[in-house]
């Protein structure tokens, strides 16, 4: 019986996601004309709450009416065709389902922003109002400028007013019915337009240059434009209206006076922000160790989907990826190649141009909204500029149809881990899931792999093969820990540099070869302190002292990008002897400086490499061996390749062996030795100098002898004695707010409940080492779940917990962070 009325009345609907942190879908009603024109996949805006318009995107189409609330008809029809496929829907839902997090936040973090359109309030004026004396100053300003335009903007209302804050007096207009107000959806991308000359239509091209050459005799340079027009019009290609001025050396206003005399006229074509040259080169030829493992890894393939690559550092694990993308290639299926740093793809896309020239395509965060959304659309086409996609962890969503392999370089990095905002996946384990999905092959390189990984290859999950030579049989560097606690003793030290440091620099630059030194803090020094009370600058906002930047001569929080003047006196006790503690970047820029006045010192961190090419310029320098020493934080560590480095001197190891954290040996050892690999890797064997208090830590002695299987099998042992992964998982939940007492009944309500469900495995509440950061007070619980107990039960359990935390009036403002796989 209701079949049949549907068909009678024909009420179709939509389930839709929404760009908001809301777990569930939302359904709308649509009519036959738009059942038959939408599919899964497409936008269109819809109205949701009060009045606001969003972007939605059709999750399902179907005849079921909701029964809780009536379904509003849809705004417009964004699409002709869907931007999303099914497959990644599929992955959207797993990754919803795996770290806990809505739908919408998946939607939210995938898109390129220009494609979630903004929808913007436009103000028109209501005819029947004529009473002007009820209107306050504010209000006769604004409803005075819709009597000369037919409408504006909240941004134009803001200008009118010079005020930040209008929406009062708009809703006050509304209530006295002066105007009334719509949301309209507007488009954020841009295509990039080129824009080209051609032959005004009256003229023929063959007959017209004599004559037109008499018209112009008068006006040179004129003439002299439309001479050089023929010339370049003799290549059949079209003429760019720049090239054009610049081959005749005329300006764009000589061009423009040609327009408007009807001799020439401007044409705009469509064309991509990124180009990539196009000339291919064949791949190098592997060595035999390479090779070896190529064959090695292909049969794994044939057993498992997942196959992890131990390859030692300078082992050439490029080429033997370059290898394998191409058979993937070659059977026409697309590529991901996933990288932990933007500084790394600068470098990997000049090596693999080189060999696929224009079949590369870039997307990451330092590429603007729009040159993301044509990437997004050539891989949606599937072009042939989009067969190999090279990017950070975000490239994981783009919408592949046909993806055949993805390499994960660098697995065991942790910029694979998102941890703000939602969702808080891990891109390495996203990789494992989508390639699955597409009945792909995955390749995991490193190194230094992740514990879980080894673990997983060890379980015989993963497929394992070693590379363990490196490319051309050059050594691994020799590399030897300096006790500065005996150096300082004896009074050996210069600066941050001991003397056997300063000898190996020297030694280096004697021979015209390049050093690249470590110092995991940037800025110039991480606290000042004053010498007479001891008190030193704090962060208003967060509970950290505030790092000092010496070029700039401020105090800086790396948190919540704080910033103020650096003070001359003390502001607890007014003395003028302030100290700085502690070294960064910075300070060690200036001491070489000082040191090696003749040489060119550069340095590499975050405060240097701001801008979209910030990388490449420094990259690029150091490769034409411009600088020849680099100072850097890890962003040096990862996988970059140059041939002249002789030497690396990482300057104070313990910074990163004394972290709380259960990872921080394990992430000491491999930041260490990747660092340490960035030595000797062309000709002649490497030195690597690591400055320590307590050189005979077990960890600096696996990375001095670069034992990775000691340092696997010790830190495995404490991990199934302390019980955390890959034995145990784990979840984190963080509450905060601003006012601490709400957020310490909070955690404390929260540990009991989660005690209650799953006792001894829950730890907490603790603060962390930062306890406030940009004014919002933080605490921890963290769940450990044994290797039997049901993972989706336990979370099933846990948003239950949440649930009702949500329900109780004073913690709802609290908000409630779920981290699965912290780590």
């Amino acid at each position: 019986m209701i079949l049949v009325l549907l068909k009678k009345y024909k009420i179709y609907f939509i389930d839709v996601i929404l760009p908001i942190p809301i777990q569930k879908t939302f359904t709308y009603s649509i009519n036959e004309e738009e059942y038959n024109f939408l599919k899964e996949g497409m936008r269109v805006a819809v109205s949701f709450g009060k009045s606001k318009i969003y972007t939605a995107l059709v999750y399902k189409i179907h005849n079921n009416e909701p029964t809780l609330y009536e379904a509003k008809e849809i705004h417009q029809i964004l699409d002709e065709f869907p931007i999303v496929n099914k497959i990644q829907l599929k992955h959207w839902q797993w990754i919803a389902e795996y770290y806990m997090c809505a739908l919408g936040d998946v939607y939210r973090a995938s898109l390129p922003s220009a494609f979630l359109l903004e929808s913007e309030t436009i103000i028109y004026k209501n005819e029947s109002f004529t009473d002007e004396s009820v209107l306050i100053d504010d209000e006769f300003l604004i409803f005075e400028a819709l009597q000369h335009q037919s409408q504006l903007t909240i941004h134009q209302i803001v200008d009118i007013l010079d005020r930040k804050k209008v929406m009062p007096i708009v809703n006050s207009l509304l209530k006295k019915s002066a105007i009334y107000i719509k949301e309209e959806i507007y488009e954020t991308y841009k295509p990039k337009l080129v824009k080209y000359v051609k032959l005004h239509s009256d003229y023929n091209a063959d007959d017209s240059l004599n004559s037109l050459l008499e018209e112009l005799s008068r006006a040179k340079k004129q003439r002299e434009a439309i001479l050089t027009y023929f010339q370049l019009s003799t290549s059949k290609k079209p003429i760019k209206a720049k090239e054009l001025e610049t081959k005749s050396n005329v300006s764009s206003a000589i061009l423009n006076s040609l327009v408007d005399k009807n001799i020439l006229e401007f044409y705009h074509l469509k064309t991509d922000r990124i180009h990539f040259k196009g000339d291919t080169n064949s791949l190098k030829k592997l060595n035999e160790f390479q090779e070896k493992a190529l064959i090695e890894i292909k049969d794994a393939f044939l057993q498992k989907d997942v196959t992890l690559l131990h390859g030692i550092t300078s082992s050439g694990k490029t080429e033997v990826y370059t290898k394998l993308i191409q058979e993937v290639l070659e059977k026409g299926q697309q590529v991901l190649f996933l990288l932990p740093e933007i500084a790394l793809t600068t470098q990997i896309i000049t090596r693999l141009q080189a060999y696929f020239g224009k079949q590369i395509s870039v997307f990451h965060s330092k590429y603007s909204m729009n040159e993301r959304v044509e990437v997004w659309n050539n891989v949606l086409e599937n072009k042939s500029k989009a067969q190999i996609i090279l990017g950070a962890r975000s490239s994981l969503f783009l919408p592949f149809s046909n993806l055949g392999l993805i390499v994960v370089d660098e697995e065991h990095e942790t910029s694979y881990k998102q941890f703000e905002p939602n969702p808080r996946y891990n891109a390495r384990d996203a990789a494992i899931v989508l390639a699955k999905m597409h009945l792909a092959k995955i390749l995991l390189g490193s190194a230094t792999p992740s514990l879980e990984s080894y673990f997983n290859a060890q379980q015989n999950k993963y497929g394992f093969v070693e590379l363990n030579r490196r490319f051309g049989n050059v050594q691994l560097p020799k590399i030897e820990l300096i006790d500065i606690k005996e150096k300082h003793r004896k009074k050996e030290m210069k600066g941050h540099f001991s003397d056997r440091l300063l000898v190996l620099i020297q030694e280096a630059l004697d021979e015209k070869e390049q050093i690249i030194l470590f110092q995991n803090r940037r800025g110039f020094s991480p606290i000042v302190e004053c010498k007479t009370c001891g008190v030193s600058p704090q962060c208003p906002n967060c509970d950290v002292s505030l790092t000092y930047h010496k070029y700039k001569n401020e105090l800086r929080c790396h948190y919540c990008n704080y910033q103020r003047a650096m003070p001359n006196n003390c502001s607890a006790c007014g003395s003028n002897t302030l100290d700085t503690k502690g070294f960064g970047t910075e300070q060690i820029e200036l001491e070489l400086k000082e040191l090696f006045p003749d040489y060119s010192i550069g340095r590499m961190d975050l405060d240097t490499t701001r801008g979209k090419f910030g990388y490449q310029k420094i990259i690029g320098a150091f490769e034409a061996r411009e600088i020849d020493i680099l100072v850097g934080t890890q962003m040096l560590s990862k996988g970059l390749d140059f041939d002249n480095v002789s030497l690396v001197g990482i300057l104070n190891a313990d910074t990163m062996l004394n972290f709380p954290d259960f990872r921080a040996h394990e992430r000491a050892y491999q930041l260490m030795v990747q660092v340490s690999g960035r030595a000797g890797r062309s000709k002649k064997q490497g030195n690597v100098a690591i400055q320590t208090y307590n050189p005979c830590h077990q960890i600096l002695q696996q990375v001095s002898t670069t034992d990775y299987q000691a340092m696997f099998k010790e830190q495995l042992q404490e991990r199934w004695q302390f019980k955390y992964p890959p034995y145990y998982r784990l979840i984190k939940i963080t509450l905060k707010h601003r006012d601490y007492t709400k957020v310490d009944s909070g955690i404390n309500w929260l540990f009991k409940a989660l005690y209650n469900s799953f006792g001894e495995h829950v730890l907490g509440p603790t603060a962390p080492v930062v306890a406030r950061i940009r004014n919002q007070y933080i605490k921890n619980v963290v769940i450990k779940i044994p290797p039997k107990q049901s993972l989706a039960n336990t979370k099933n359990q846990i948003q239950k917990i949440k649930n009702t935390f949500e329900a109780v009036k004073e913690f709802r403002p609290i908000r409630f962070i779920i981290d699965v796989d912290a780590y």
